[in-house]
């Protein structure tokens, strides 16, 4: 629990704050509003020269960390020019590739690890298409495959990430203003907001990170562990989703993150963004950052790691290593689901569909009626995009979730090149895997078909 020298021994790297494991070597994110900005005006004359060649659109590649603060970003900022790539639903692929330019399209492949299964055959998939190495970057720590892949093939440029940075905690660094820049965001703005939250966090008193995050764990051993986070016309709440579910869902313990959910109900605590204006997004990331990391403390575990995201990635590639394609036949029912709702439950659509509009309307009417008749907060995601931000919740953190799946046919195969499956055959494999591994858990769960909904 948070005590009174607290923040020093934060800043001082202590990890007996939390478990004494290894979280020291986790805290690089404390430094990187300054680090990166003493980096913004070069990754700032990159992203001119870029845009001097032709190349006017950014697609990119990546999951969770990866992907969550550049689509903040892009949303925050309205840059419809770029397109941030995190599914694996053939449609979305398709409709992907029919809306840009090819030949005037920069690709950012993104991932920390460098291997990341999704990322990599997006990557392998478009660089069929263009097999054009000025028409790539990668962002990845160094030494990764990823950077092998990039040197192999001479891509323009690869911009490392900070290896004591972990994915969740990775909006101010190269993975998420890299892509900012890329498409004409003032990022020393951004970082500057970032290095003036870091300076107020180091405050004994008067320190915005800290009482955010006092009132999360306070709030937590209460019983209120919903953080409903107020929407914001950046969807600020698709990135702070990750930080808290991943960071703080292990052990059977966790706070839950619901976006746009009412904060009205004896556990559930209100969280207010605070942007006043788009570059105070840098700010505010570094804020929640330090929130959690704060709300830590209280649940006494390491926000650093994440024990049970694998589990969801072995099942996937069991089902895949079977050579046939899964058939997401439905199981059980909401009716049913629902009868098992308890109190200080809620409940969760995993939907493996293709994201858009409709589908994003679709979801909230379903979201709609698990509400009325559950009484309990609703949160969504799609899938995959889910594995990589709420899957750890949903698995380490405590039993108290009711999983509904929703699928639909994702179309003709597409193809993924040199593998022996598209992805198709992906997206119905990582479905099926993250079912089964929900269901060994013990965890309450039911299938369904989009046009049931």
């Amino acid at each position: 629990m948070a005590g009174p020298d607290l923040v020093d021994r934060i800043w001082e790297r202590d990890p007996t704050v939390w478990t004494g494991a290894d979280e020291a070597k986790w805290l690089g994110w404390l430094d990187e509003p300054r680090r990166m900005r003493e980096r913004a005006e070069e990754i700032a004359a990159f992203a001119a020269a870029v845009a001097a060649d032709g190349l006017d659109t950014v697609v990119l590649l990546g999951m969770g960390g990866s992907s969550l603060a550049p689509e903040v970003l892009r949303r925050t900022f309205g840059k419809d020019a770029l397109h941030v790539l995190d599914t694996t639903h053939p449609r979305a692929i398709r409709e992907l590739e029919g809306l840009i330019d090819l030949q005037r399209t920069l690709f950012v492949s993104a991932s920390k690890s460098g291997s990341t299964l999704e990322t990599r055959s997006h990557t392998d998939f478009f660089w069929k298409k263009t097999g054009n190495g000025a028409q790539w970057i990668a962002i990845t720590d160094p030494g990764s495959q990823l950077e092998a892949l990039a040197s192999e093939r001479g891509f323009r440029h690869v911009f490392h990430g900070e290896p004591t940075i972990g994915g969740r905690y990775s909006a101010l660094s190269a993975f998420g203003m890299v892509p900012a820049a890329l498409v004409g965001i003032d990022i020393d703005a951004l970082l500057a907001s970032g290095e003036q939250m870091a300076e107020a966090c180091r405050r004994g008193d008067d320190n915005p990170g800290l009482e955010l995050g006092t009132g999360f764990g306070s709030g937590w051993s209460e019983g209120r562990d919903k953080i409903c986070i107020a929407d914001t016309d950046g969807g600020f709440g698709l990135w702070a989703e990750q930080l808290v579910a991943e960071s703080t869902g292990k052990q059977g313990k966790g706070l839950v993150p619901a976006p746009g959910e009412s904060a009205d109900g004896p556990d559930r605590q209100a969280a207010i963004p605070d942007i006043p204006s788009p570059a105070a997004l840098g700010g505010e990331f570094f804020r929640w950052e330090f929130a959690v990391a704060v709300a830590a403390t209280w649940l006494e575990i390491n926000p650093f790691d994440q024990p049970d995201v694998q589990a969801a990635k072995d099942k996937t590639n069991e089902v895949l290593a079977t050579g046939k394609e899964p058939a997401l036949e439905n199981e059980g029912s909401i009716d049913e689901l629902v009868a098992q709702a308890r109190e200080g439950d809620y409940a969760c659509i995993q939907a493996f569909i293709a994201p858009s509009r409709e589908n994003d309307e679709r979801l909230a009417r379903l979201a709609s009626k698990l509400r009325d008749r559950s009484g309990c907060v609703v949160t969504h995601g799609y899938g995959p995009r889910y594995l990589h931000s709420t899957g750890q919740l949903h698995k380490g953190g405590p039993n108290t979730g009711l999983f509904l799946q929703v699928v639909d046919d994702p179309g003709e195969e597409l193809a993924i090149p040199d593998k022996p499956f598209g992805f198709r055959r992906l997206i119905r494999s990582q479905a099926e895997g993250d079912f089964e591994s929900l269901k060994e858990r013990g965890r309450r769960v039911a299938r369904i078909h989009l046009e049931e909904i």
